[in-house]
């Protein structure tokens, strides 16, 4: 899997093309399963963060994250906390491949943790959100000793990690065997994520969910009520994977019927991979993804689409 991306200005010089030619190469492959972390590592910045990584969360050799902590030190009242779950049809995905989104939210101010999860076949997709929930069990209770604020802790995902996300902050029984409740998050955040996909086509997602005997609750529209907490609702409209019609339009339709606060935001331009691509500093051109995400975790008004 391939993707070129056209620069936005003609005045971009050579290198700089190439640079962005080969992020954006390095991310498609990670997303569809091959490694660009190399690739990343060489164009990313390393100087914007600091914080532990491999730290376990829990039992299973899966239950890893990295921590990207904000290199201009601490906050008054400490900073936000973002959790971020990575996508790939709940089969494959590596937390160090996505260290372009955890030092593009710590270049802004924002604590992140990118934590990895076991994946199907291993388990289905109710051990998986169990992880996840420990994940943030952890990030919640070590929010502040990183110089992050308790209150301020929200989950993001992309693609099947937006799924995981959207799960933990609507569905109550993930987090409530850990003494938790989604009213313990600040907010949300879903890029490209799959809400409401019954009948299941995909043979991969099939047998993570375990087709046909997938019931009707594994469905984060299923649980769209008042007590959601705040949500950012991104996805592409050249979306081909996921169809954010049904998903992202779908969801927030039926949160803000149950009168939940939902900001949606449909970008031109760009799909499902450079949904979260566009992430990543260098390629912040494609569409205001990030600065959407920053804005709305400090509690900013965000941007305009167009």
């Amino acid at each position: 899997m391939s993707i070129f991306f056209q620069p936005s200005h003609p005045s971009h010089s050579v290198s700089r093309r190439l640079g962005l030619l080969g992020i954006g190469s390095a991310i498609a492959a990670l997303v569809s399963g091959c490694s660009g972390a190399q690739i990343l590592d060489r164009l990313v910045a390393h100087d914007t963060y600091h914080g532990p990584t491999g730290v376990p969360y829990g039992p299973d050799p899966r239950h890893l994250l990295d921590v990207y902590q904000p290199a201009t030190g601490m906050f008054p009242g400490g900073a936000p906390v973002v959790l971020f779950f990575y996508g790939g049809n709940w089969t494959r995905g590596e937390r160090a491949d996505y260290r372009f989104v955890g030092e593009a939210l710590a270049a802004n101010g924002i604590i992140a943790v990118v934590a990895d999860y076991r994946l199907s076949p291993q388990v289905h997709y109710d051990g998986l959100l169990g992880d996840c929930a420990l994940a943030l069990q952890w990030t919640l209770s070590h929010a502040a000793s990183l110089g992050g604020d308790p209150a301020r802790v929200m989950v993001m995902g992309h693609s099947a990690g937006a799924y995981n996300a959207a799960m933990l902050a609507l569905d109550p029984r993930w987090l409530l065997p850990l003494g938790l409740a989604p009213k313990r998050l600040a907010g949300w955040i879903g890029l490209a994520g799959p809400y409401d996909f019954l009948p299941i086509g995909d043979p991969e997602v099939q047998v993570a969910f375990g087709w046909p005997q997938t019931p009707a609750n594994s469905q984060p529209l299923f649980y769209a009520s008042a007590k959601a907490p705040r949500t950012l609702l991104l996805a592409a409209r050249n979306d081909t994977v996921v169809d954010e019609q049904r998903n992202t339009v779908g969801l927030a339709n039926r949160l803000r019927a149950a009168g939940t606060e939902v900001d949606v935001r449909i970008f031109d331009n760009i799909g499902h991979v450079t949904t979260v691509a566009a992430l990543a500093r260098p390629l912040d051109w494609l569409a205001p993804v990030l600065s959407t995400v920053v804005a709305f975790v400090r509690g900013e008004p965000l941007p305009k689409v167009g």
